[in-house]
């Protein structure tokens, strides 16, 4: 069955929204499905040049010839889904949103905050995790589920048929994971410096309601500096800082970056070949993309080519990890084969 699905090789900010837009329009795809909560920023730019961030929606929100589905295993704000609505123009028949998915409210995020999330491990303490507490503690007054909410019921469906239907007449379905392997509570090495749900392939089926045997990718993408939020996140292999970056690249624009829910300066590392190896070795992917090579050399920046030292470079990464890079990323809009 025709499923691809988008994973994160890192510590989150690869660039997987990018990603699976991409791939959703070369492998032309009936539909995207994101999971995971609100806590992650996906970036995608239109055809128009206009950039967009989505928490909530698949990035494929942006395309009218696709449809968004956010499965049972998707947590969401009312709040943030309706920006992210009005923003795309998504129309309703577009938007496909499981009964099963649980509505995070005000209270979620207050636990977070009161529990000092972002003090101890760097949280973002958007109420994402309290919610998956809530629903493991199997009370039901504790959470509402989307079909509880009057205003979603314009987009309630049972997104597991609906999905199953699509792959049974031959559709294609892109799964746009979120975050990254470095930050699963099940797998990093880096426990209690995590999130608060598994960010692996096998997962991320699970929350989209789908089968390991739909699988024909496993999409990794990976980023030539990894980065870490602010805050005390945990070890970062190589830590270095942004004016290292800027400099290195040859960049006469400061390279700093910011996480897109909190706004915070992003911790920045050189690359790390090892949480790679451990991603690789639990995802398996049969496709690897690299972002951000523009700052490995910023002459390259948007452009569909490469310079010797981003050549030198991925080669040495491939070599390291034992995979071959397939796709490669030189800015927000540009990916293209090797």
């Amino acid at each position: 069955m025709p499923v691809s699905v988008v994973v994160g090789g890192q510590y989150g900010s690869e660039g997987k929204g990018k990603v699976s837009y991409y791939f959703a329009k070369k492998m032309r795809a009936v539909a995207v499905v994101r999971v995971g909560g609100i806590n992650s920023g996906h970036t995608v730019v239109s055809a128009d040049k206009i950039e967009h961030i989505f928490r909530t929606l698949p990035t494929a929100a942006i395309d009218p010839s696709m449809l968004c589905v956010l499965p049972s295993g998707s947590y969401i704000s009312l709040d943030v889904l309706f920006k992210e609505i009005n923003a795309s123009g998504i129309s309703t028949d577009r938007l496909l949103i499981d009964p099963f998915t649980v509505v995070i409210d005000n209270k979620m995020a207050r636990l977070e905050q009161d529990a000092g999330l972002w003090q101890r491990i760097g949280s973002t303490e958007s109420g994402t995790g309290a919610a998956v507490i809530a629903r493991l503690q199997r009370n039901k007054g504790a959470i509402t589920f989307a079909n509880e909410v009057p205003e979603l019921q314009p987009y309630v469906q049972d997104t597991k048929s609906a999905l199953r239907d699509l792959l049974n007449s031959g559709a294609h379905v892109v799964i746009e994971g979120t975050q990254g392997f470095g930050l699963s509570p099940l797998n990093s090495p880096f426990y209690p410096y995590c999130t608060s749900r598994d960010t692996t392939a096998g997962s991320f089926l699970g929350e989209a309601g789908l089968s390991p045997c739909d699988v024909e990718n496993v999409i990794m993408v990976l980023r030539a500096y990894p980065i870490r939020v602010a805050g005390k996140s945990g070890p970062l292999v190589g830590e270095t800082d942004w004016a290292h970056v800027t400099e290195a690249a040859g960049s006469d624009q400061d390279l700093t970056e910011y996480t897109s829910c909190t706004k915070r300066v992003r911790r920045v590392a050189a690359f790390d070949s090892d949480i790679v190896q451990r991603a690789i070795q639990v995802n398996q992917p049969n496709i690897i993309v690299m972002n951000h090579l523009d700052y490995i050399d910023y002459s390259c920046h948007d452009y569909d080519r490469i310079s010797q030292k981003i050549t030198d470079f991925v080669s040495k990464v491939s070599a390291n990890i034992g995979k071959k890079i397939d796709y490669l990323g030189t800015g927000k809009a540009k990916i293209f084969k090797l």
